[in-house]
């Protein structure tokens, strides 16, 4: 699906079928520096269970126009520009990563429309660590070396490669995307107050192995967030969607059965 909004072209991915009035739709919102690519297996799945899907392009990603947004308060306002132009009420949302905030904030903005929220791999608080930035604005490839390292337990058992390799690819993807999207998750500071403000049915997946938002960071999330439930997903590191595709599918859709 291709759309714009203030002028810029907005790719969204609905797994071919378009949106239905009469269904409930699902938006999935990708993490630092990748784009819609990451949920492939899982809008597919939600598509063939009679839901709507629509996987985002963030501004500057994927086959989004950019620039991107240099902040997690303006990727909210964005994203209410783009379900108010899709007329999209009763939304399961569901973030990964820095696509965690974003529903954070949304979700204390926005909550009106919103049915439930799933968050996977993520917490209120993502602070980066300023080596990773600073590579990062240089358009450094060892900054996507080091959120590997830091984000998978086992990134070489990824068929194929490592999908954030294949999606960030040059110096331009490091520097005008990665850098500007990791600065917004150390900047954001809306998080612990959006959190506890949060009373819509929530589910929290988390990477046992998970380097970058451990399992202690996952639970002070969880303890924040009322009416909340969560699942660890062991063997899993940050790419949830990716590593453990099958067992995270079924939790959410159990979760949005109940």
């Amino acid at each position: 699906m291709i759309f714009d909004i203030d002028k810029k072209i907005v790719h969204a991915s609905d797994s071919g079928q378009g949106i239905k009035k009469n269904k409930k739709t699902i938006v999935f919102l990708h993490g630092s520096g990748l784009s819609h690519i990451v949920w492939s297996l899982t809008e597919q799945f939600f598509s063939s269970k009679d839901f709507n899907v629509l996987s985002i392009d963030l501004p500057g990603h994927g086959n989004s126009e950019g620039p991107c947004l240099e902040s997690i308060e303006k990727i909210a306002e964005w994203l209410e520009e783009v379900f108010n132009k899709l007329n999209l009420n009763q939304i399961t949302l569901i973030g990964h990563s820095q696509g965690c905030l974003v529903t954070l904030e949304y979700s204390f903005k926005y909550k009106k429309r919103l049915e439930k929220i799933v968050f996977i791999g993520g917490s209120y608080r993502m602070p980066v660590n300023k080596d990773l930035i600073d590579l990062a604005e240089g358009g450094d490839n060892d900054a996507v070396k080091l959120m590997m390292k830091w984000g998978f337990e086992g990134s070489k058992k990824f068929i194929g490669g490592n999908p954030v390799e294949k999606i960030i690819q040059s110096p331009r993807d490091i520097s005008e995307i990665l850098a500007v999207d990791l600065k917004a998750c150390d900047n954001y500071v809306n998080g612990a107050e959006a959190a506890k403000s949060l009373n819509l049915p929530s589910l929290i997946i988390s990477g046992e192995l998970d380097k970058m938002i451990n399992l202690e960071a996952s639970k002070k999330f969880s303890n924040l967030v009322k009416n909340s439930s969560s699942h660890i997903i062991n063997g899993s590191g940050h790419m949830i969607m990716i590593e453990k595709a099958f067992e995270m599918r079924e939790k959410i859709l159990e979760f949005l059965n109940k």
